[in-house]
């Protein structure tokens, strides 16, 4: 019998279970966030992202009050290989994927479309109107799949400015309404 929620991923025999996240599962997703830590140093050259523990910042995650939901894609053979989450954001029908994360060994490979529309649906179950997600400037990999997945709207944008006295690897070369920016 097929498990309705089993996907198979276009391309490949990999073939994840995307369920509800379970209290069990605990380890697994931490050590998947300190990779997405990890990834995040790697990407703007900075061993300070995340502090002393790169996966400390999950179990302050976990007790967000507006997390409203969180899906794990679990693999055959290696268990819990990503998962995703649904914020309730302040205004009435808005949500926020936040996190998406694939470990490195099992991206490119369709788990995080397959988790991306786990959220969707859910988010259409729920009646919300829109669904945002803000990955990293850097993160090109990422932007990419989600831009291949929908999210093709840009709704808002968070700009920063680097406050502290130091020299942060800043990129140049992102361009929008005639303003150059750096990432």
């Amino acid at each position: 019998m097929h498990d309705p929620m089993a996907d198979t991923v276009p391309g490949t025999d990999v073939v994840v279970t995307i369920r509800s996240y379970r209290p069990s599962d605990h380890q697994a997703c931490r050590a998947l966030w300190a990779e997405m830590t990890e990834q995040h140093r790697r990407l703007y050259s900075d061993e300070s992202i995340g502090g002393a523990d790169p996966g400390a910042a999950f179990e302050e995650y976990l007790t967000r009050l507006d997390l409203s939901g969180m899906w794990v894609a679990d693999h055959a053979e290696d268990g819990v290989v990503g998962f995703v989450g649904l914020v309730l954001a302040d205004q009435a029908g808005e949500g926020e994927v936040e996190p998406v994360v694939v470990s490195e060994r099992h991206r490119h490979h369709g788990v995080g479309r397959a988790l991306l529309g786990k959220v969707a649906d859910e988010a259409r179950r729920r009646q919300l109107s829109h669904l945002s997600v803000s990955p990293v400037s850097r993160n090109l990999d990422a932007v990419r799949c989600l831009h291949s997945v929908g999210y093709t709207v840009l709704s808002s944008v968070t700009l920063s400015l680097d406050v502290r006295d130091r020299s942060h690897d800043w990129q140049e070369g992102l361009e929008l309404h005639g303003l150059q920016f750096r990432y």
